[in-house]
């Protein structure tokens, strides 16, 4: 009744909110995107998307096809796993930045790690801009990171990789936090090279506002334990939110901080350690809208 490659197709779109990025991400025309949602919708009879002239919106039968697209999805990999005999071996040194710790990324790894018990799976988890490095060093295989949405071009030359899905920047703070505009803004970051860090205060400079540093951790949970605490507010992702935090309204007065993409890349390593990122790489776009979404 649901094809895969439908499916897969109707993931792509939901994740990016995007025909022309799912058609991107997929290597299809936007035409065949389309027409591949389409007779998902025919085949289940209801409409899973809303579109419009501002974007795409998942409707109330989206949201539930989700969960059995990747359920069909996983079981079809399964199936043809185990009839084709092959088995995955090896290392795989896989990246992933700190905005995923509080995310059902861990879920995608043990799937993976039970479908795969001979690949030998080694997790870093730091700053999008340091597993860049690590992967153009060749210190990594596969890094799951952000960089600047846009089409901006970022200090790290990360303007490569596959989107898994976009999102915007926000302020975000303690629920009670209140500014003063007479006074700098007090700032919590990761140190240099994060890519939420440099759009802050490149915002903030164009703006005209003065700031002063609160709190610098290279921690996740340190410096949402900062904010919490009402120390300052911080740049993040909007779909990513910690509980306990949220976003600033826009009569804060703080400027903008635009698009952010959250993108797969792969290192140049050939053979085992490549077959085994292309089967995480395939596991995390097909569960890729679980990880803006909490635990």
């Amino acid at each position: 009744m649901y094809e895969p490659t439908q499916l897969r197709t109707f993931l792509a779109v939901a994740q990016t909110l995007s025909f022309t990025q799912a058609a991107r991400r997929l290597g299809l025309r936007q035409s065949t995107v389309s027409q591949h949602v389409r007779r998902l919708e025919g085949a289940t009879g209801r409409p899973l998307f809303v579109r419009d002239t501002h974007g795409v919106e998942l409707t109330e039968d989206g949201e539930a096809m989700l969960g059995f697209a990747r359920t069909i999805l996983e079981a079809h990999e399964r199936a043809a796993t185990f009839f084709t005999g092959t088995r995955l071996r090896g290392r795989l040194r896989f990246g992933a930045s700190e905005d995923f710790v509080t995310t059902r990324l861990p879920e995608i790894l043990e799937a993976f790690r039970r479908e795969h018990p001979e690949v030998d799976l080694e997790l870093t988890v730091e700053l999008s801009g340091t597993l860049q490095s690590r992967l153009e060093a060749g210190r990594l295989d596969l890094i799951l990171a952000k960089r600047r949405g846009g089409g901006e071009s970022d200090s790290e030359g990360a303007s490569e990789g596959e989107l898994v899905w976009q999102d915007v920047l926000v302020w975000i703070g303690a629920p009670r936090l209140r500014l003063d505009p007479d006074r700098p803004v007090p700032l919590i970051v990761y140190p240099p090279p994060g890519i939420t860090r440099a759009r802050a205060l490149e915002a903030l400079q164009a703006q005209g506002r003065s700031w002063r540093i609160a709190c610098t951790s290279s921690s996740l949970s340190a410096n949402v334990a900062a904010a919490r605490a009402g120390l300052g507010v911080m740049a993040h992702t909007r779909g990513l939110v910690p509980p306990g935090l949220v976003e600033l309204p826009a009569r804060a007065g703080l400027p903008e901080l635009g698009a952010v993409d959250f993108v797969l890349r792969k290192g140049r390593r050939r053979g085992a350690t490549q077959d085994a990122a292309d089967a995480l790489a395939s596991a995390i776009l097909a569960g890729g809208d679980r990880l803006h979404r909490p635990r």
